[in-house]
């Protein structure tokens, strides 16, 4: 709990505020409050509005004492404005996480700090553990981090997501930052270091957010992807067992790979495919393996590992076995079967865009 809150928390505050070392020295103060509070009095039934409160009356008294300097009246009243109940307890707490990391991908700070800005704002990390993850000396990267959020306050940078225009040129950011923090996590397999324990969870958590509020940008779902296909592997480092869902995920990490090469890994999915029917025996898998053999082996293996599956009647009615079994026949000139086979898968797709496409097919298998 305490990592995404602390994100969560400080972004809010820094949103309020403007002020993000104000910020984190005030929810600083609040967790420490806390340990000196709830072990006495119980925890509360909202931890996170508790500490929101403390950190807030700590945000206003500082305002209070620099009252004469500029801003310190507009900090008051923006930090007067969080909604609450009536004892002064917020009654929700929005999150500006997603606002908070583009504000740190700002183009008027230095390039080098943002992805470092990000991992201390909003998932505590020292400046010792993000100049571990970017090859920089510790007091360098303190260095820019100070000067990274003196410049959020002095430029008065708002903290919002940009519209589409400063899009594309934030978002890579923030991405290189998330996936730093998958990183460092990914490091420690056993979870021994209390510094990256569960960071692994916490940069999914975020990429997961990033791909919600933004499914239209395919690097985030992209970036998604790669830490959930390295996840179902992550035990397997060490002495993780193997097991269907981890050889599906990779399964799929073999095909998207067309990204980049413009063909599919096809000898490392018949190669899982293999694997996968060992271990659940499915018609299904084998169906798949006969695929994949099609790309590395060509029809002729494909089609009798089909034909050996004919007489599983899991099969008689499912579609993508006749679809597949007519493309295979097709590719070994056998027109008439190939027919006959696409003229059983059409008849038994619902879906009228793959019927379409079944059709257009055989029309060219018949041509």
């Amino acid at each position: 709990m305490a990592r995404r809150s602390y994100g969560k928390l400080v972004a809010l505050l820094a949103a309020r505020s403007r002020d993000v070392a104000a910020a984190e020295d005030a929810l600083a103060d609040a967790f420490a409050a806390a340990l000196a509070d709830w072990p006495r009095h119980g925890v509360p039934r909202t931890p996170e509005a508790w500490l929101l409160t403390a950190a807030r009356r700590r945000l206003i008294d500082a305002a209070r004492q620099r009252r004469t300097r500029d801003g310190a009246a507009d900090t008051l009243m923006l930090l007067a404005d969080l909604p609450g109940d009536d004892d002064g307890t917020p009654r929700e707490i929005p999150d500006h996480r997603l606002a908070l990391m583009f504000a740190c991908a700002h183009p008027a700070i230095a390039a080098d700090a943002r992805a470092p800005l990000m991992l201390q704002t909003l998932l505590g990390f020292d400046a010792a553990a993000i100049g571990s993850a970017f090859l920089v000396a510790p007091a360098t990267m303190g260095q820019r981090l100070v000067r990274a959020k003196s410049r959020i306050r002095q430029a008065g940078i708002p903290l919002r997501v940009p519209g589409l225009a400063d899009l594309d040129d934030r978002l890579g950011a923030v991405l290189d930052a998330l996936y730093a923090a998958y990183a460092e996590g990914w490091s420690d397999p056993a979870g021994t270091d209390a510094r990256r324990r569960n960071l692994t969870d916490e940069a999914i958590w975020l990429a997961g957010l990033l791909a919600t509020l933004m499914p239209e940008q395919a690097e985030a779902l992209g970036l998604l992807a790669l830490m959930l296909f390295a996840h179902a592997r992550r035990a397997a480092r060490r002495d993780g067992q193997v097991g269907r869902f981890q050889l599906e995920a990779a399964v799929q990490s073999a095909h998207v790979v067309r990204r980049h090469t413009g063909v599919a890994d096809w000898p490392a999915i018949e190669r899982l495919y293999t694997a996968l029917a060992a271990i659940t025996g499915s018609p299904v898998v084998a169906l798949n393996r006969a695929v994949a053999l099609a790309e590395t082996q060509g029809a002729a293996p494909a089609l009798a590992l089909l034909d050996n599956l004919a007489a599983d009647t899991r099969l008689a009615d499912y579609q993508p076995y006749w679809a597949a079994r007519a493309g295979l026949l097709q590719r070994q000139h056998r027109l008439a079967e190939a027919d006959v086979a696409y003229a059983r898968a059409i008849g038994l797709e619902r879906d009228p865009a793959v019927r379409a496409f079944l059709q257009q097919r055989r029309s060219t298998s018949a041509g």
